[in-house]
């Protein structure tokens, strides 16, 4: 992060303390539980990104998408969980979390704004009708304690500079590379669909899969493909091709990293 960006905010850096002591009420399987920070915390290294609100443009399309992405990269790095804190509601939280089909995303609602008032970070958003929620920020937490804290300056709207997920992966690893976005269009029942992307998890690859028959068409896979066939599978931009293809690709880059 860059230190003048760091000057402009007027939040407190935590860094070398502890988290706040909270329990936080939260929804399982339809049901009322709790979780404390120190279960959450304790023993372990957590990457914490928190954010306005629950399906808010940014939050949802890219704040937490981000961290999702790279989890497996972050879980290499020796992080063990990836957590997303954000002033709602467990209902809210709980749906958002269908909603956004993160999987490797831990959500923890601070209904009642207990930890962000606790770290400093929580702010009035009554202009927009949101009351008080928490300030967009990301921290690194081994045992308890803040080794690290990104937290985005003071300015007008909904800044998002500096807590995002690449930040956090450029500190965490200055020359770690993140991993290529990839696709793969796929049709229900498809053996070789299956195969590719099979082919992918046992890669590490962190895809979105677009199903036809869900407003697409043979005629869309075969105007961004050049083939009428599924699977199709792009990655970092690149088109790769079927599972055949998607298999050469993997083998020629073990062969090059050997």
């Amino acid at each position: 992060m860059n230190q003048a960006t760091e000057n402009q905010t007027m939040f407190e850096n935590r860094k070398g303390q502890k988290v706040p002591a909270v329990t936080f009420r939260i929804r399982e399987n339809g049901q009322w539980g709790s979780i404390s920070t120190d279960q959450i915390f304790k023993g372990r290294t957590v990457v914490v990104f928190a954010l306005p609100g629950a399906y808010t443009p940014t939050c949802s399309s890219t704040h937490l998408p981000r961290y999702n992405e790279l989890a497996s990269t972050f879980s290499k790095l020796g992080v063990d969980e990836i957590v997303c804190l954000s002033v709602n509601d467990p209902f809210v939280m709980s749906e958002w979390q269908k909603d956004q089909d993160a999987p490797n995303i831990t959500f923890i609602p601070d209904g009642n704004g207990e930890f962000s008032q606790k770290m400093g970070l929580l702010v009035d958003k009554s202009d927009l009708g949101f009351g008080k929620r928490s300030w967009r920020y990301s921290m690194l937490v081994k045992d308890g304690i803040i080794q690290e804290m990104f937290i985005e300056p003071e300015k007008e709207g909904d800044p998002f500079e500096v807590s995002d997920a690449d930040t956090m992966l450029k500190y965490l690893a200055p020359s770690a590379k993140a991993p290529e976005p990839a696709v793969i269009f796929s049709k229900p029942g498809c053996p070789h669909c299956a195969r590719a992307k099979a082919l992918l998890d046992a890669n590490g690859v962190v895809y979105e899969e677009v199903e036809l028959g869900k407003g697409i068409t043979f005629s869309t896979v075969r105007a961004v493909s050049g083939r009428g066939t599924a699977p199709q599978v792009f990655i970092g931009g690149r088109h790769i091709g079927g599972a055949d293809d998607l298999e050469a690709h993997f083998l020629k880059a073990q062969r090059k990293a050997a």
